[in-house]
């Protein structure tokens, strides 16, 4: 672990939006962290907000704020907010969450190598017994997003960050469009598009509550899948493996998919099997993979149903979210479509689960 002596000097950059109801904590967990306090900023940006989040900050001595009325979205308000960043290192995190007490040291950490250019840290849902079934499907999302975020930095670079927590060299924050969707991902990749990596830190990690329900969980989940439609057009050149290498790939297999295609042939295998079926074509065969299929819907339908009386069956619920996920893709094209020439990148938060 870095000495305090050679330690970077750190900006903590929080982007609010009506956030009166987590102020205070945040600023509490701010300040718990094990960091030098000569050496940490703590900014926010509060653009729009209509609440008394800035009255609430006006009480705290250590918090610097930067606010206009007029609310750009959360984009605007980063390119806004980091041009009065003098610090080499700038750590994003959001105001509902809460970071472990070492997160900075272990940014720092990882910074010492100097290829990092940007350090993606862990996102974990805290998730209680009597938790929605939004909350554990979000939870058991980020476990297998986190492990597959870990293989990739052990292959090259992680295929990018997670807004809750993420940290960047000052340097190489590039501006970006207003509209930006998905401003944490964007951002990171464009590191990489620089010639540095992204590195994954396990022991860096911000905790959030979960969505309050499926509902607000589709609002969100239809929003980065639009996101991803989007960052995928305006990233293209890593989409080059002849300059990207192995990232191109882990990019491709891990991001580009996963918000193009495979969610539209997902769907379209059952009719595809229904037809083979009927064409007689290895019929033994296919018969058994229509009944997988149909029994894998058969699973999902009951784990919507059970998710509607807030009954939790871990089993049943796997396949519930997975189809709830892609068909969230289709509906986030849907949406990216309608949002064409909005020019804007205010949205609609969703709500998370109450403490």
């Amino acid at each position: 672990m870095p000495s305090d002596e050679v330690l970077p000097p750190m900006t903590l950059f929080i982007t609010a939006y009506n956030e009166e109801a987590v102020v205070d904590e945040k600023m509490r967990n701010s300040l718990a962290l094990d960091y030098p306090k000569e050496k940490l900023t703590i900014l926010w940006v509060t653009d729009g907000s209509t609440d008394s989040t800035n009255d609430r900050l006006a009480a705290w001595e250590e918090a610097t704020v930067l606010f206009q009325p007029k609310r750009q979205g959360k984009t605007a308000a980063m390119n806004r907010g980091v041009k009065l960043v003098k610090t080499p290192i700038i750590v994003f995190t959001d105001a509902n969450t809460t970071l472990n007490k070492e997160a900075l040291r272990e940014i720092a950490r990882a910074f010492v190598d100097p290829y990092v250019g940007c350090v993606a840290g862990e996102k974990r849902i805290d998730v209680h017994d009597s938790d929605n079934a939004a909350s554990g499907g979000e939870g058991l999302y980020w476990k297998y997003e986190s492990t597959l975020k870990s293989l990739d930095d052990r292959m090259s670079s992680a295929a990018g960050a997670a807004g809750e927590l993420f940290a960047i060299r000052r340097h190489l924050y590039k501006r970006m469009p207003a509209d930006t969707l998905l401003d944490d991902f964007i951002l990171s990749l464009r590191i990489v598009m620089q010639g540095f990596k992204i590195a994954y830190c396990r022991d860096a990690y911000a905790i959030e509550r979960g969505s309050a329900d499926m509902h607000e969980e589709q609002k969100r989940k239809v929003r980065i899948a639009a996101g991803g439609l989007q960052a995928i057009w305006r990233l293209r050149p890593l989409l080059n493996p002849f300059r990207y290498g192995i990232f191109s790939f882990q990019y491709v297999s891990h991001r580009v998919l996963r918000w193009s295609i495979t969610p539209v042939m997902l769907f379209l295998l059952l009719p595809l099997n229904i037809l083979l079926l009927a064409y007689q074509l290895h019929p033994v065969c296919y018969a058994v993979l229509l009944a997988l299929q149909l029994l894998f819907y058969l699973a999902g339908l009951q784990g919507y149903a059970l998710a509607k009386k807030n009954i939790k069956n871990k089993l049943l619920f796997v396949p519930y979210y997975f189809l709830f996920m892609n068909v969230n893709v289709i509906k986030g094209m849907a949406y990216l479509y309608r949002r064409k020439g909005d020019g804007g990148g205010a949205w609609e938060k969703a709500r998370r689960a109450e403490t």
